[in-house]
């Protein structure tokens, strides 16, 4: 069977294991010098020294990559996007620049409302052609696996349609795509004053039959001051556990509600924001098995103080990164820009962002027991770098540093290709 060795690396850098890492155990990079990875039908099958994996290689018919001179570290997942969607909101992205508040824009139609409305009048091969594209720029930074949000159909054939998009995505992208229904983003027009409601329209109409199809893995909801509460977000996503999905949480956003302690009285897989999470929230984080995701870029482009990563962490919690690329408050899935913020001004060391961007991520998604590690037995999702160190993910700030981008042990991106 052909194999792919890659040989001569000046490290291999990687966060090791299958499930979160937490507190310390984030910043436990396992680092190997002249380093080799050898893979077969796109399993990792050796790892450590070149001079010990070489004489264990069968060089005929084996692909061979000399990695002089670069770094390999994990594929990175990006683990909480909204990729697909129609139209854009450049003009409120200016707005929020002059002082008008995001809940403000929201509420006077615009926001998430204005995307619904374009989304709904975009037509499935328009949807697929916007939502490659971004992918085959994602995969250029090094993403090998994503999750991908509905939320903005926010009725059944939409939210349906954005689902399937992504299905057939995944079904023909290099990059593996996970599925996520967003129906509980917010209250649409129709159901105006009347939250209640729409999420029994949703546990009625729209859930069974995403589950009957297999469209998506998980349900989340924007669990917020003026969207959707704790009761109400209770409700949906328990009826959403009982149907056999997983849970994810837009928790303590905008302000302290209570989303990350949800997240662990229903054993969520995440609770992702987390700007304005009480002490209460953290401790409950720390002691259970919840990624708490952090998107630093959304901060960064509403101007709002970035969430405690530091805290979060000293206290015990695993953290994941994610882009939150959407066309309202992030339109960005910068690689580059999430190091710098998380290392910069979030304080995160360069080992505890790598682990958040991989492992972690990983486990945001359900995971990590396939991949976020460059270990025997994962999947060969596998980044190299330019440069001879993995801490240029940082020092070479806001800047792509990706030569090659390997997924299921195939170059995919890179002069390799």
């Amino acid at each position: 069977m052909a194999g792919l060795l890659i040989k001569n690396l000046s490290q291999i850098a990687t966060p090791i294991g299958s499930k979160l890492l937490k507190g310390k155990d984030m910043n436990n990079i396992e680092i190997i010098e002249n380093g080799a990875i050898y893979v077969e039908a796109g399993i990792i099958k050796m790892v450590g020294k070149t001079y010990e994996i070489l004489p264990k290689v069968n060089l005929e018919n084996c692909e061979v990559i000399d990695g002089s001179g670069k770094t390999a570290v994990p594929g990175f997942v990006d683990s909480h996007t909204h990729f697909v969607f129609g139209g854009y909101r450049a003009d409120e992205f200016v707005k929020r620049l002059k002082g008008v508040p995001y809940m403000e824009i929201m509420k006077a139609g615009g926001g998430i409302q204005n995307s619904v409305n374009s989304t709904r009048k975009a037509s499935f091969k328009e949807l697929y052609d916007t939502g490659k594209e971004r992918l085959d720029e994602i995969l250029k930074q090094g993403v090998t696996t994503i999750e991908g949000k509905s939320g903005y159909g926010l009725d059944k054939d939409c939210e349906l349609k954005q689902l399937r998009v992504m299905k057939e995505l995944e079904s023909k992208h290099n990059m593996d795509i996970v599925t996520t229904f967003l129906g509980a983003h917010a209250v649409p027009s129709e159901y105006k004053n009347r939250a209640d409601e729409y999420i029994d329209y949703i546990i009625s109409e729209v859930l069974p039959v995403i589950v009957e199809e297999e469209l998506s893995e998980f349900c989340d909801i924007f669990c917020e001051e003026g969207v959707f509460t704790i009761e109400q977000s209770r409700k949906l996503l328990n009826e959403a556990k009982k149907m056999g999905l997983s849970l994810k949480i837009h928790a303590d956003e905008i302000v302290t509600l209570g989303g990350g302690e949800l997240a662990v009285e229903l054993d969520a897989v995440s609770a992702d924001h987390l700007l304005m999470v009480s002490d209460k929230g953290i401790k409950d984080l720390a002691s259970s098995n919840v990624a708490a995701t952090l998107l630093p870029s959304t901060a960064f482009c509403l101007n709002k103080p970035f969430a405690p990563a530091r805290k979060i962490i000293d206290e015990g919690c695993g953290v994941a990164l994610a882009s939150d690329l959407n066309p309202g408050s992030c339109f960005s899935s910068s690689i580059p820009l999430m190091f710098a913020l998380a290392t910069i001004y979030m304080k995160m060391t360069v080992g505890e962002a790598l682990t958040a961007l991989t492992l972690n991520g990983a486990a945001a998604v359900n995971r990590a027991d396939k991949i976020g590690s460059i270990e025997k037995g994962k999947k060969a999702d596998i980044n190299l770098l330019k440069y001879d160190d993995y801490q240029f993910l940082v020092y070479s700030t806001g800047t792509q540093i990706i030569d090659t981008v390997i997924k299921d042990g195939k170059v995919v991106y890179g002069k390799n290709n």
